[in-house]
């Protein structure tokens, strides 16, 4: 089944490339469009999609406030697409709740993995910013609590390579392990550590101790 995609851009010329870079492809399925954040928070819960794509530069209400928003009200992901390469935008749109980001201009088969990676539960980001990001999420960190249960060392692996910046299906070429039986070591690692997403993963191994940057 193809993957409903969403797709917020107050751009004319950008949300119509955007229109022909996902049309025909089987992988996804265009269920709406919204030219604001306002009309995205409208129109997003009938639409139904499993992936938002997000512009960061919107007017009034800004792509991270709609990103929070849209992540309060529904059980999708947000896929953020910016036209800069500013790295604090790129980081609060994660803190709101992004599960990636692409540069705009990326071509049509970037856009369609980074689509499938997210709506799978991965996280896309840029393995050059990967050390930056997770240093930036970090803080101070928390002295490791017994009461957390340990993870496998496949599970420790796994989750160090998810903070490298690779992708599921990179991440299983490292540790030998298909896409599929990645994503449910991932399920284990989430349900152990209480978390929901890869972001929420990693930070919470960085605080707990079980990840170094």
């Amino acid at each position: 089944m193809p993957i409903p995609v969403f797709a917020v851009e107050d751009n004319g010329p950008t949300l119509k490339a955007l229109r022909k870079l996902l049309s025909g492809r089987e992988e996804v399925r265009l269920v709406g469009t919204a030219t604001s954040g306002e009309e995205a928070l409208r129109l997003v819960p009938e639409a139904a999609p499993r992936v938002v794509l997000m512009d960061l530069e919107l007017p009034l209400a800004s792509g991270i406030e709609t990103t929070r928003a849209l992540k309060a009200q529904a059980d999708l992901e947000v896929l953020v697409l910016t036209s800069s390469d500013d790295e604090q935008h790129v980081f609060d749109a994660m803190r709101a709740g992004a599960s990636g980001y692409l540069v705009k201009g990326a071509g049509a088969g970037r856009l369609i993995e980074a689509i499938v990676e997210v709506e799978q539960g991965g996280t896309v980001i840029e393995p050059r910013l990967a050390r930056r990001f997770w240093a930036y999420f970090k803080g101070v960190q928390e002295p490791r609590k017994p009461s957390v249960p340990d993870l496998t060392p496949v599970e420790l692996e796994i989750l160090q390579m998810i903070a490298r910046g690779l992708s599921n299906e990179e991440a299983g070429r490292v540790v030998a392990l298909d896409r599929r039986t990645v994503r449910t070591q991932l399920g284990h690692i989430y349900r152990k550590l209480g978390v929901r997403s890869h972001v929420e993963a990693v930070v919470k191994g960085l605080k707990l101790g079980l990840l170094q940057l």
